[in-house]
C-alpha cells in the first residue's frame, strides 16, 4: 500500500483489509459505476497512479469548483485501486444519488471501439463491488449497483438511458450500458465473485422487504447477524455500521432480518421508515420547517430514511437534515 497526494494506492486484497477495518457512520444504499472517458488507457504507463489522481482533483476542484476529487474509490487498469476520500464523505456521482452513494471511478474509456478493458481491471471491479455488497448488506441487483447512463443529468431522475444522459461507464462496459446489460453480463459476475469470497454473507434481503415500510440502520462499529435470537445461536454473518437491515419480526430484544432465520440484537439498530420523494425536487431543510436554512435537494423517487416526524417535516438522517411530509410517499 502506498500513500501519496493524499491518496492510499493499494491492490485488490489489500483492498479487502482495508474495507473490513473500516467504520462508517453514514448510510450506504447505491454503488456507482462510472468510467472516466478521459484520462483513458493512452494516458495510463504503469506507474503514474499518483500523477493522474492528482491531475484528476485539480480539475475538479479548479474546473469544477467542487471542494474535492468527485470519486470515492479509483480503479486503473493495472487492477490497482486508490482511495479517494472517506467512506464517510458524499462523493460528488450522480446528480441527487449521493447522499447514501459510493462513486467509483473506473479509469479508461469503455464506449464500444475505444478501451480493450485489462484482465486485472476486470478483476478489480468485479469483486471490489462484491466486497462492498459483503460490506454494506447490499442486495447484488441493479438497484444498489448502478450505472451513471440510467439517470438523466439535468433532473437526476432514474430513466434508464432516456433523456439527456452520459454514455457512462461506456457501452461497451461489460456487455453495454443499459439495464438489462447489466443483468446480463455484470451483475452475475459480481454475483460469483460474492459466492467465492466465502466467509460471513450478508444477510439476506427477502421478497417481502419490498413492502415492509420498518426498517432499521446498524449502529454498532460491527454488529453480528445469528441462527436465531439469542448470542447462544451460531453466527451467520457480520454488518457494519451503516448498514441498512428489514426488520420482519421481534422477540425478547432481537430482531429477525431475513426468511433464514437471522437476528440482530435491537439495541443495536435505530429503527427507521422508508419512503420516497413525490416531488420533482424536494428541499432538505436544517430544522423542521420552511424557515430553516436550506441544505440541498432530492429528486423524485429518491429513497430516504425517516427518523422522526415533527411539525409536518420529516428527519432524513442522523444529523439534522428535514423535509416536508406532504412530499414523501
Amino acid at each position: 500500500m502506498e500513500t501519496k497526494f493524499g491518496f492510499q494506492l493499494m491492490d485488490i486484497a489489500e483492498f479487502g483489509n482495508w474495507l473490513s477495518n473500516q467504520q462508517v457512520s453514514r448510510v450506504i444504499s447505491l454503488i456507482q459505476n462510472h468510467h472516466t472517458y478521459l484520462p483513458d488507457y493512452t494516458h495510463f504507463t504503469g506507474n503514474n497512479h499518483f500523477a493522474r489522481l492528482k491531475s484528476m482533483k485539480e480539475y475538479h476542484m479548479v474546473n469544477n469548483n467542487w471542494s474535492n476529487i468527485a470519486q470515492t474509490f479509483t480503479t486503473f487498469p493495472d487492477g490497482k485501486i486508490a482511495v479517494c476520500r472517506s467512506l464517510n464523505e458524499v462523493p460528488i456521482g450522480i446528480k441527487g444519488h449521493n447522499s447514501k452513494g459510493i462513486c467509483i471511478e473506473h479509469f479508461g474509456n469503455f464506449d464500444k471501439g475505444k478501451d480493450q478493458m485489462s484482465i486485472e481491471h476486470r478483476d478489480t471491479i468485479l469483486k471490489m463491488n462484491a466486497l462492498l455488497c459483503k460490506k454494506f448488506n447490499l442486495p447484488v441487483d441493479t438497484d444498489h449497483i448502478v450505472y451513471h447512463h440510467w439517470y438523466d443529468l439535468n433532473s437526476g431522475q432514474r430513466l434508464n438511458g432516456k433523456g439527456v444522459t452520459k454514455s457512462c461507464p461506456g457501452t461497451a462496459f461489460f456487455g453495454g450500458n443499459k439495464p438489462e446489460d447489466a443483468m446480463a453480463g455484470f451483475i452475475p459476475l459480481i454475483k460469483a465473485e460474492l459466492a467465492k469470497a466465502g466467509g460471513n454473507q450478508p444477510a439476506s434481503q427477502p421478497a417481502e422487504a419490498s413492502v415492509s415500510a420498518e426498517s432499521g440502520i446498524v449502529s454498532a462499529p460491527t454488529l453480528n447477524v445469528r441462527k436465531g435470537a439469542g448470542t447462544g445461536f451460531a453466527l451467520a454473518a457480520t454488518l457494519s455500521a451503516g448498514s441498512v437491515i428489514n426488520i420482519l419480526g421481534s422477540d425478547n430484544g432481537w430482531l429477525r432480518i431475513s426468511n433464514n432465520d437471522e437476528w440482530v440484537a435491537e439495541r443495536y439498530i435505530i429503527k427507521v421508515r422508508r419512503s420516497k420523494v413525490l416531488a420533482s425536487t424536494l428541499n432538505v431543510r436544517s430544522g423542521p420547517g420552511a424557515a430553516f436554512a436550506k441544505l440541498g435537494t432530492l429528486v423524485k423517487d429518491e429513497e430516504v430514511m425517516v427518523y422522526e416526524t415533527r411539525n409536518g417535516f420529516c428527519r432524513i438522517d442522523i444529523n439534522e437534515k428535514w423535509v416536508a411530509a406532504q412530499y414523501l410517499a
